[in-house]
């Protein structure tokens, strides 16, 4: 044998051939196995007649013979093979060249040989020849037999052992046989592999190492898991393929029962179950290996998760100790307890969410203790050191509770008592005294004193020191402060009720006799003062109820005339501005706490990362459009206004002065309420969006953001409420006039802030708004054009549907704009204004009563070339708007007089051109009036009213005198006075205030009032009160006669203007020049 072959015959050695790597080879079938054996068991191998056997190759031969050596089992091959070669058909050339090639590689053991030589005669005789001389030559250590029969071959192998070809009875197929050695290794190599994969991922289990952190032990756990379920797949697919191959083995069987199995099918099958029984152990035990490396993976991932919670718990409970042991409840002012204890049970719930996830985490860790974890010596110490910080803050919060609590119930307590005085002084004030001045009267309020006395114990304090003892643990300076104010309010209303129940007495049993009614004396009368309409309302000193006074001693008084003594009038008053001044603390307070909630609770959670991905798109960067300048109010109501406030809680009716002090700084609320629509606009937009869902969720509203956002507005009408209310209950207090004051500022605030409103919505006017001066009034109206163009006159009246015009009066200018509604809700359907037009305060001039309708006025200018006949709603507006415009007017004169006068005194001015001949006033009366000369209060100058023809289609022009152009030196430096008027309508007084006058009277005016009336004295009937400001129609009280000034440039000279009513016209002072 070369050494290529012996080499290649090792490598065989080494790796087994298998019938797939040879089944080419073994499907020649030169060789095959049948199954049967010799009757030691030898297993047989038969070499048919193959023809073509001398030009197989020798690795072909080699691997076959290879291969059915290494079928057959260990036992049966220990014993020999037997080789039956049929060469019945064949020449001894055949046979010798068999014998040679099998006894030089046969690779297994020989027992004995078998050839069935050729039929033919010669070549049997040849054969038996040859191979008896040359028996030496096949080097065989078995004995070889020549047969010439089958019936001699069975007398060596039973005919079971053999096939039919060799006169057997065996059934043998070559085909299924190949493909049964194909699939019994293949599956032999499956449940190999398998073993080896199942080996190598236990291996590699075992090594893994157990990750820190929870992701990475839950990746391992679900790579670990998809990698068992893949060789679990692998080894069902196996014993599926081992279970099909056993099936085909017992396929004869199941087709035929008496069928009997040769060995090798016996082999095989025996072989198939040994190897399915392989795949099941090998199954359990990895089942059992699995089961326990999953186990403490999924242990492993129950304690990083435990960890990862317990760190975050842990944080938790160390936040919530930080907020817990600062929580500050020592030192607290009275009034804020409840607010203190509400703050604490807020907290309170948060911790017990927070010690509620520890303790429940603690749970978590007996469970995985009670599991037999492998981490127990880990999980012990965290489980008990959650528990024992779990109670630590809960030792802390209920000391800290208890002590809010006591806190609580002295507040209550005290709070209790002073409602108690209180209710007293009330009570005290609410006594009619008018009923108290009889007997009855006297005993039943006597009565009501005495059942209110009787309620003291369950209210009242009693033991001051006993009160210290109890609460020492709460007892702050702020506490005793209150506890010693609650304590002297309790003395003072004793002694208030003492005194009162002594009157009562008094008055309860007194007896009273008739009194004759007795004419008073002219000395007795006492007729007030003229000067204050105000003291006519002042009462007889002398306090019936206080005995200061009985009825013998005043005969001047009867039932009706009887008024309650000035000390209690006071007292009253004095309670109830202290119950407004309370109200108007709270309510600040309240509103600072809202403000601050709101900015704290919205606009800081605006700038939080972790509330980022709930603001939509729309919100982003808009924090300045939302709030507007809320944040500017906080600061000023929290640092400034309220601290102010409270320094006149116990001088209600000064706190005017707080407000004229910082009028100013309330102004911020006008820039608050112009961002307001935009403010609205952009909460219409988000108001559903989960941002503002959780900031509400958080802070526990019942309301939206909108309705805070609403508060400014809100609070800066608030103030005119309050502020009425304490001005009402301080009649005569040295601070009426800052009241007064104050409410006239605020009032003023917000018409400021509502006219601001309109005018931002002003669209079209190329201008800066702010260079006409403050805006005096604005509102919409009906508007007639009528337009003087040469010869031609083109009318715009009654026949003609007016325009309607919204019109803003500013110091500088008047200004027509259209108005137009917008769609949308809330502040986006608020109106917007298209600017039209503009005329000039300095160019204009006005008609109060054109064509004797009292709800229209006039504006002209350029000599009445434009007039816009102006139409209110009500009379009342439109005396209101003639009277600002009045007012623009006027002062627009005195300027200018002012500055005539400082020109005239300096001795190097010039007189005024002639041309500059203009009255400041244009008067037209009623038609036929004749002249009237009046003395006028002042001495110093005399003034007169000219008649006037009117006629309603004259509208020629006179020129008159201008009393600008007289000299100084002639009036003597006079100063100018109230002017006289001349009353056109008449007027019946409906108040005690309000004077009569008849059309005809002369008036001089002594001030004017805020609501369209003036105060002025009857120079007929010599007497003072107020009449409307619109039955005043003919000035005549700044010149020395009813001259007219028309503002027409250019002109040299004024004209008298007519109309067909009664009416009073003004005009401008733009071409006046020094």
């Amino acid at each position: 044998m070369s050494d290529v072959l012996k080499y290649e015959i090792m490598e065989q050695e080494i790796s087994p051939l298998c019938a797939a790597d040879i089944s080419p080879d073994l499907g020649k079938q030169f060789a095959f196995l049948s199954g049967g054996r010799g009757p030691n068991g030898s297993p047989i191998i038969i070499f048919p007649e193959y023809p073509t056997f001398d030009v197989l190759e020798e690795q072909e031969f080699h691997n076959v013979l290879t291969y059915l050596t290494s079928v057959p089992s260990v036992s049966s091959t220990g014993v020999g093979f037997i080789l039956v070669i049929d060469r019945r058909q064949d020449r001894w050339a055949s046979v010798r060249g068999t014998l040679l090639r099998i006894a030089g590689s046969f690779p297994g053991n020989l027992q004995l040989v078998l050839v069935l030589r050729p039929t033919a005669f010669f070549q049997r005789a040849m054969s038996d020849f040859f191979f008896r001389f040359n028996k030496d030559e096949f080097k065989m250590k078995v004995p070889v037999i020549m047969l010439s029969s089958v019936t001699e071959l069975h007398s060596y192998i039973d005919r079971t052992q053999l096939t039919k070809e060799l006169g057997g009875t065996q059934e043998y197929c070559h085909e299924k046989w190949i493909s049964h050695r194909t699939a019994i290794e293949g599956f032999a190599l499956m449940v190999k592999n398998t073993a080896q994969t199942l080996q190598s991922f236990g291996t590699e289990l075992a090594e893994t190492e157990l990750p820190n952190d929870v992701e990475a032990t839950s990746n391992l756990l679900t790579v670990h898991t998809e990698k068992k379920d893949k060789m679990k797949e692998d080894l069902n697919i196996a014993l599926s393929q081992g279970s099909r191959l056993l099936e085909s083995i017992n396929e004869p069987l199941m087709k035929d029962p008496d069928y009997t199995m040769n060995q090798d099918e016996l082999e095989n099958l025996a072989t198939v179950q040994r190897l399915l029984g392989q795949l099941d152990e090998t199954e359990t035990a990895f089942d059992d290996f699995w089961d326990k490396h999953r186990t403490k993976l999924e242990q492993c991932l129950q304690l990083r998760h435990f960890e990862q919670n317990f760190r975050e718990v842990r944080a938790h409970l160390d936040m919530v100790y930080d907020s817990v042991t600062g929580f500050i409840e020592v030192g607290i002012i009275p009034a804020h307890v409840e607010h203190t204890l509400i703050e604490l049970t807020n907290l309170e719930e948060r911790v017990c969410e927070v010690l509620d996830q520890a303790l429940a985490l603690a749970c978590d860790a007996d469970q995985l203790i009670e599991a037999s974890h492998y981490a127990v010596d880990s999980i012990l110490p965290k489980s008990s050191e959650l528990r024992a910080v779990c109670e630590e803050i809960r030792g802390i919060l209920e000391t800290k509770k208890t002590h809010l609590l006591k806190a609580m119930e002295l507040h209550q307590c005290l709070e209790k008592a002073s409602k108690w005085c209180d209710d007293g002084i009330f009570l005290l004030a609410s006594q009619p005294v008018d009923k108290c001045q009889s007997q009855d009267g006297a005993e039943s309020a006597l009565q009501d004193i005495e059942r209110y006395l009787e309620t003291a114990n369950q209210h009242k304090l009693t033991d001051l020191s006993g009160l210290c003892r109890d609460y020492e643990s709460v007892l702050t300076q702020d506490f005793r402060d209150q506890m010693d104010k609650v304590f002297q309010k309790q003395l003072s209303m004793q002694e208030m009720f003492e005194k009162r129940k002594v009157s009562l007495k008094k008055l309860a049993t007194k007896q009273t006799r008739p009194v004759q009614p007795v004419a008073p004396r002219p000395e007795a009368i006492i007729k007030p003062p003229i000067s204050s309409p105000d003291d006519m309302e002042k009462t007889i000193e002398g306090d019936v109820i206080n005995g200061n006074g009985s009825k013998e001693e005043m005969p001047l008084q009867n039932e009706d005339s009887r008024h309650p003594s000035v000390s209690d009038e006071e007292e009253n008053f004095a309670v109830l501005r202290r119950h407004v001044m309370n109200e108007l603390l709270e309510t600040e307070r309240a509103y600072v706490e809202e403000l601050l909630c709101v900015l704290e609770g919205y606009g800081a959670e605006m700038d939080n990362p972790a509330m980022a991905h709930l603001i939509p798109n729309t919100l982003l960067h808009k924090k300045d459009v939302l709030f507007g300048n809320m944040p500017e109010i906080y600061q000023f109501h929290k640092k400034t206004f309220l601290c102010e406030l409270e320094t006149y809680t116990d001088y209600p009716e000064l706190v005017g002065r707080c407000f004229l002090e910082r009028m100013t700084d309330l102004q911020i609320y006008e820039k608050y309420c112009q961002n307001k629509p935009r403010s609205e606009s952009l909460w219409r937009q988000c108001s559903d969006c989960a941002f503002f869902q959780e900031c509400q969720k958080k802070l526990e509203h019942k309301l939206g953001l909108d309705s805070y956002l609403l508060k400014p507005v809100q609070r800066i009408t608030k103030y005119q409420l309050l502020l009425k209310e304490l001005l009402k209950y301080s009649k005569g207090c040295e601070g009426e006039h800052y009241l007064q004051e104050a409410l006239s500022s605020i009032l003023g605030i917000l018409k400021a802030v509502n006219d601001s409103m309109h005018l931002i919505a002003i669209t079209g006017y190329e201008g800066n708004l702010g260079d006409l001066g403050r805006l005096m009034m604005q509102g919409s109206f009906s508007v007639w054009t009528e337009h003087k163009k040469g010869h031609v006159k083109v009318k715009d009246l009654a026949r003609f549907k007016p325009m309607q015009r919204h019109l803003f009066l500013h110091e500088k200018a008047l200004l027509f704009c259209k108005k137009r509604e917008e769609n949308g809700e809330g502040y986006e359907k608020a109106p917007s204004y298209s600017f039209k037009h503009l005329l000039n305060m300095s160019a204009v001039g006005i008609t109060e009563n054109p064509k004797g309708d009292n709800k229209k006025f006039e504006i002209w200018c350029n000599s009445r070339e434009e007039v816009y006949i102006v139409q209110a709603s009500t009379p009342e507006i439109k005396t209101a708007w003639v009277n600002e415009i009045r007012k623009v007017l006027t002062g627009q004169l005195n300027a200018y007089r002012e500055a005539s006068q400082q020109k005239s005194s300096d001795p190097t001015s010039q007189l005024t051109p002639t041309g500059l001949n203009q009255s400041p006033f244009k008067t037209t009366l009623k038609k036929g009036e004749e002249k009237k000369t009046e003395p006028t209060a002042d001495h110093n100058f005399t003034e007169a009213v000219h008649p006037v023809d009117a006629s309603e289609k004259n509208d020629g022009y006179s020129s008159a005198e201008d009393p600008m152009n007289s000299d100084p030196e002639d009036e003597g430096g006079r100063k100018l006075s109230p002017g006289r008027y001349v009353v056109v309508a008449d007027h019946d007084k409906s108040g005690t205030q309000e004077l009569t006058v008849k059309s005809g009277d002369t008036v001089q005016l002594v001030r004017e009032g805020d609501d369209g009336r003036w105060f002025v004295h009857n120079l007929r009937t010599d007497k003072e009160g107020w009449v409307p400001a619109a039955n005043l129609l003919t000035l005549i009280g700044e010149s020395k006669s009813s001259q007219s000034l028309d503002s027409s440039e250019g002109s040299g000279s004024g004209n008298l203007s007519t109309s067909s009513s009664c009416s009073e016209t003004y005009t401008s002072f733009s071409d006046i020049k020094a």
